[in-house]
């Protein structure tokens, strides 16, 4: 029996209260030095891993902007974002990081498989790249709010702006913020 190949699937941006959330599918062509979970790299070195991974792989990249997450929820996000991924790398074995397979067939979840699973680190990779790079352009747009440091999460400096300046186009509507939607 031949066996599949495996699409290591992960997300970045489920949580912040600004930005999209992006997907990422990846069915590694050759091996790559240095892939672990995206969180654990520095961004220098998460930069100098994507091009890499773009250049020894099989990749989609989904991404979903605040209004969409809005629109649909972070589940629904998460669900097409999988479809996707199957359409456009097909015949491969899936394995999403995480515990949930948002209601789509044929995918395997695996709890910290991006920190497991070369395939699942490199899509953690392309995931929070992609996001980050995003959500860098936007900080030019909306300086007051300063994305470049907190990528849209909820910190201090990231609430004391939202209750200063209220929300921008880029930020997830649904999600409460105390002090704001009180």
């Amino acid at each position: 029996m031949i066996k599949k190949l495996l699409c290591g699937i992960d997300e970045a941006g489920r949580g912040p209260l600004a930005g999209s959330l992006v997907m990422a599918g990846v069915v590694l062509k050759k091996p790559i030095e240095g892939l672990m979970d995206s969180k654990k790299l520095t961004q220098k070195k998460r930069e100098a891993l994507y091009p890499l991974v773009i250049e020894n792989s099989d990749y989609h990249i989904v991404s979903f902007s605040a209004q969409e997450v809005d629109e649909m929820g972070i589940s629904k996000c998460l669900h097409q974002g999988l479809q996707s991924i199957q359409k456009y790398l097909p015949d491969v074995e899936y394995l999403f990081d995480g515990n949930s397979t948002f209601g789509v067939d044929n995918i395997t979840t695996m709890v910290k498989a991006d920190d497991k699973i070369v395939e699942v680190s490199a899509a953690s990779i392309l995931a929070k790249v992609t996001r980050d790079r995003e959500i860098v352009k936007m900080a030019k747009l909306y300086p007051e709010y300063g994305f470049e440091k907190h990528k849209g999460y909820g910190t201090k400096v990231h609430m004391e702006a939202l209750i200063k300046y209220d929300r921008c186009p880029i930020h997830r509507k649904t999600f409460r913020v105390k002090g704001l939607d009180d």
